[in-house]
């Protein structure tokens, strides 16, 4: 019985540790697919150039993704029609969390190239996978 009860126990612990892993991996299926429907809604002629974290090393990574938090709000929709859902997609991307490791990186978001909106979101897309 006793024998049971542990192994039941160690079922049951074990599938909430894949549970958890599985949502943070759907999370980020998530952003990269809001990434690309952003890239066909995005307004890529004459707009404003946008700082480009590439290369990036491992204390830095959240830098970069806060690099690329703010460069999405600087993107505009290609047209009116697409808005509402352009907007949508912009709020979701805001709400995407990376922890701070308390490491300093010494690059900042202005040291990065600054991009075409569309290669803008090519890097995000890229950091995410």
């Amino acid at each position: 019985m006793k024998r049971m009860i542990l192994f039941c126990m160690l079922f049951f612990c074990s599938s909430m540790v894949l549970t958890a892993a599985s949502h943070r991996t759907l999370k980020y299926k998530q952003i990269l697919k809001t990434i690309r429907q952003l890239k066909a809604m995005v307004k890529d002629k004459d707009a404003e150039l946008l700082h480009t974290p590439e290369n990036l090393v491992e204390g830095c990574l959240y830098t970069a993704v806060t690099c690329f938090k703010r460069g999405i709000q600087k993107l505009q929709p290609r047209s009116s029609q697409e808005n509402t859902n352009f907007n949508k997609a912009i709020r979701l991307i805001n709400k995407f969390t990376y922890g701070d490791p308390g490491e300093q990186c010494e690059s900042t978001c202005e040291s990065y190239e600054k991009k075409t909106p569309k290669k803008f979101l090519k890097g995000f897309e890229n950091l995410m996978q």
